[in-house]
């Protein structure tokens, strides 16, 4: 699974990494993670408003840090695809 944070390092992106790593280890669950900084490539995913997660390749959110039970079912139901 990969999982990409989009934003550029303001406090709600670094809490949504946060967020996201947390679920991954409740739910022990191996992911590529990584942080997209480059506006360029966030506009391309459609994302005008950060933070974002995309996850697969699929947008999950923008503009609005999900709560953990919702953050937690997308993980999960992406990891069974």
């Amino acid at each position: 699974m990969k999982i990409e944070i989009l934003g550029m390092g303001c406090s709600s992106c670094n809490k949504l990494e946060k967020d996201v790593f947390a679920t991954l280890k409740e739910l022990n669950i191996d992911a590529e993670v990584s942080k997209v900084e480059d506006f360029t490539k966030i506009a391309s995913y459609g994302v005008l408003m950060t933070p974002g997660l995309v996850i697969n390749g699929k947008v999950y959110s923008s503009g609005k840090i999900p709560v953990m039970a919702t953050l937690k079912r997308w993980i999960e139901e992406e990891n069974k695809k």
